[in-house]
């Protein structure tokens, strides 16, 4: 029996499964990741992606639960059913061949603050030190806009609506209302430094949203 080939390099997409599996290993142990919720994914070349299959326990992740998509989001090498909203992270890669990894969980805080700031819209992140975490900034003394897209099933719209903003302002995320973030990076590790910046960020706006009453 001959076996198999694939478009794309197989011995990487083992080290991205495995990067993939460590890390969001401890995302899914913070509880960022409840009821198998949650989608991570890495780019594998200029064509594809590693991404999660779908429905499985962010938190036990194998190999296998690691599958690769084209940039228009339809599963490649194996007949595995990626996320719903693998259009989300392609759309991403297409636009920008500098971005490596995109992250998305549904952590309460950043659940909470899409329902809160929905209406708006956005929410503004002002003066934070933090704010230097993300990727080009180089002082506090900015703004951040997080956008705060509609909830929708239909990926189609939704990744129109976030094309349509990421040709206006540069951004490192944004929201989904009443669902979570989506975050990225040139790498892993900046893609989870901006990931845990928002985090910080939306509690402090949380907090002191509380605070003032």
């Amino acid at each position: 029996m001959s076996t198999p080939t694939f478009p794309y390099d197989t011995a990487r997409l083992s080290e991205l499964a495995q990067l993939l599996i460590d890390n969001v290993r401890e995302l899914a142990h913070a509880g960022w990741t409840p009821a198998t919720s949650s989608n991570f994914s890495h780019r594998l070349d200029d064509r594809h992606a590693a991404i999660t299959v779908s429905g499985k326990d962010k938190g036990r992740l194998v190999e296998d639960d690691i599958m690769v998509v084209d940039f228009d989001g339809k599963a490649v090498g194996r007949p595995l059913r990626p996320s719903a909203e693998t259009l989300l992270h392609t759309q991403l890669y297409r636009r920008f061949p500098e971005i490596g990894c995109v992250l998305h969980t549904h952590s309460p805080v950043q659940t909470i603050a899409s329902r809160l700031y929905a209406p708006q819209g956005h929410i503004r992140l002002e003066g934070y030190e933090l704010l230097k975490a993300f990727h080009g900034n180089s002082t506090h003394e900015m703004a951040v806009d997080v956008p705060v897209f509609a909830n929708t099933q239909d990926m189609d719209v939704l990744s129109a609506q976030v094309d349509a903003l990421l040709d206006t302002q540069p951004l490192w995320g944004y929201l989904i209302d009443g669902h979570g973030l989506y975050a990225w990076g040139r790498t892993m590790a900046e893609a989870r430094r901006h990931m845990e910046a928002f985090e910080f960020l939306l509690h402090c706006e949380l907090e002191l949203r509380k605070l003032r009453g």
